[in-house]
């Protein structure tokens, strides 16, 4: 078996486990609202977090964070 082929089995593994656990939860009510709970939770914590300092590192990397006019529009 080559590389290649076994990512590709590995992948193939991987896509039905999420399928039968998305299957299972989706099934469940009391799994539903776990699920729910912890995408919430994780929307309103790390994910938040992470798109701030996405945002911040984007407008410094823009050259908008810097210098003394950094939120006026330069007239040419």
């Amino acid at each position: 078996m080559t590389y290649k082929q076994a990512e590709t089995a590995a992948n193939v593994v991987m896509i039905a486990a999420a399928g039968a656990a998305a299957y299972l939860v989706l099934r469940n009510p009391k799994l539903r609202r776990l699920a729910w709970q912890l995408a919430r939770q994780y929307a309103t914590g790390p994910l938040a977090v992470w798109g701030a300092e996405l945002v911040r590192e984007s407008w410094q990397e823009s050259g908008q964070g810097s210098g003394r006019h950094s939120g006026r529009a330069r007239i040419a």
